[in-house]
């Protein structure tokens, strides 16, 4: 590599002119952003120091990112690569062993081979990832790296054969949602998983203080509804009450609707918006009294949207007062305990949630059973850093995206940079993901995949495992999940393409 005529350095302040001038600059600011990382660990240590000694290393990983990312790294990247260097667009698995690595070069160029300044890399192995996604979800499969967890219906407790089919298809872990069925249920289901015999995880995926709407009663006469619903038009009101009383079926303007959890109703305030049915209606919140408030409707269908029971209710202005863990998840642990491999802590929130399920944990004398966050509100996505600390306590953990109810809560519009800061952030600090929510749901339900449905299952195969829901056709969607997770592995791992040969142009000579 050359290294230019001119062997002076710029003077303080100058803009750097010749190559040896520019590499030094750059040198000198690779070199401040690795004290920056040094200083983060130092800062965290407690933190670092209190984590499972198998993820100590990759704790260390993750401050080190925090703290490179807590600048706009656009103009060095520029400069970087501009000199023939790495940009550092890959450096989560190892930060400071991608900053070593150029600052290495440079040494090469500008001093001769002298060794970067700094204490010897202590990052997280190479396969810490591989180790922690296989502790967590079983061995990876033969021809891909990403595992396909797959929702049990409750048609799982009485078919043993349905379960020995997914498996067939290409099943790797089982999911039991606790929102639905009863325990009893749930130990048959995986009691069939265990009959397949090829050692499928299962995963207990608890309930969580899910908002739902209350019931509504059927209007009457000759065009009352077989289901009784609310008809919602933008600009209609819709009260939202703590009553649980049922409420009269109603095509607009005005409504009424209870809350299946009375406190969020009063912990609403006016200007905070209210998303109903998956973020089919969506509204803001005009006048709040006691037991109720209006919420003005912004989003619906021009037609009418219909509003039913049991729908959910998104609040991402609104801090709920409420654990993560409820009563009922609680009642619900000694039996998850004793079915399950992992547990899945939905609508986590904050460290005490994590320290929540911890305790009832070790009550029960599970400390050695998985544990999944499930990120699904902004304020669990704000809190991740904090969440992944507490988290790597135990050494069985990961994290799940919940696309479903975080694309409604951070909108829309936001989620894909959302699920994308989560996926660097677990890599750095080298925990498995799980890529959930709405994955090939159109395949899983009629059949026929949309081709905006199959590109987002390929990029699940960044993920160490995807999510399919319920549906008729979930076979199919198994296999085909299985497909193309098998070609996407064979571009792309993580967020490093893989060139393998193409063949897709290739013509005789």
């Amino acid at each position: 590599m050359a290294t230019g005529t001119d062997a002076s350095l710029p003077a303080a302040g100058a803009e750097p002119h010749t190559r040896r001038e520019r590499l030094s600059a750059l040198r000198d600011d690779l070199r401040d952003l690795r004290l920056n990382a040094e200083r983060r660990e130092e800062r965290l240590a407690d933190a670092i120091d209190a984590v499972h000694p198998s993820h100590r290393r990759c704790a260390a990983n993750l401050a080190h990112y925090l703290a490179l990312r807590a600048h706009d790294l656009r103009p060095v990247q520029e400069r970087l690569s501009a000199e023939g260097l790495s940009s550092l667009g890959r450096m989560e698995a190892d930060v400071l062993g991608n900053l070593d690595a150029v600052l290495g070069i440079l040494g090469d160029v500008l001093d001769g081979g002298v060794a970067p300044v700094g204490r010897t890399v202590n990052v997280c192995d190479t396969d810490a990832l591989g180790l922690a996604a296989a502790a967590l979800l079983g061995g990876e499969p033969e021809d891909r790296t990403t595992r396909i967890m797959v929702t049990l219906p409750s048609e799982a407790a009485d078919d043993c054969a349905l379960v020995g089919g997914f498996a067939d298809a290409g099943m790797d872990v089982a999911r039991i949602n606790c929102a639905h069925d009863d325990p009893e249920a749930w130990a048959r289901m995986a009691d069939h998983v265990r009959a397949v015999g090829s050692g499928i995880p299962i995963a207990m995926d608890l309930a969580g203080p899910k908002v739902r709407t209350g019931p509504i009663q059927p209007m009457t006469g000759r065009k009352a509804a077989k289901k009784p619903r609310l008809v919602v038009h933008p600009g209609d009101l819709i009260t939202l009450t703590a009553s649980p009383d049922a409420v009269q079926a109603t095509v607009g303007p005005r409504h009424r609707i209870g809350c299946t959890l009375p406190e969020a109703v009063d912990a609403v305030e006016v200007g905070h918006r209210v998303a109903f049915d998956d973020g089919d209606i969506e509204g803001v919140v005009e006048l709040t009294r006691p037991g109720e408030a209006d919420v003005r409707v912004t989003l619906a269908a021009p037609g009418g949207a219909k509003l039913r029971a049991k729908k959910g209710i998104n609040l991402p202005n609104t801090e709920l007062p409420v654990a993560a863990l409820t009563a009922e998840d609680r009642a619900a642990l000694p039996h998850v305990v004793a079915i399950g491999d992992m547990v899945q802590l939905s609508f986590t929130r904050s460290v005490e949630d994590v320290r929540d399920l911890f305790d009832a944990l070790d009550e029960l004398g599970a400390d050695d059973l998985g544990v999944v966050v499930k990120i699904e509100t902004p304020s669990g996505f704000v809190a991740l850093p904090e969440i992944l600390f507490e988290l790597m306590r135990r050494e069985r953990v990961g994290v799940m995206i919940a696309r479903g109810d975080l694309g409604v809560e951070v909108g829309f519009a936001r989620l894909a940079e959302v699920q994308e800061e989560i996926l660097w952030l677990c890599e750095a600090a080298r925990l498995p993901v799980i890529w959930a929510t709405e994955v090939l749901d159109n395949l899983a339900a009629t059949g026929i995949p949309t081709r905006a449905e199959v590109t987002d299952a390929a990029a699940g195969d960044r993920a160490e495992c995807v999510m399919l829901n319920k549906g008729p056709h979930i076979p199919e969607a198994i296999r085909a999940l299985d497909d193309i997770l098998t070609r996407m592995n064979q571009h792309l791992r993580k967020k490093r393409p893989l060139l393998r040969k193409l063949q897709s142009w290739e013509r005789e000579e």
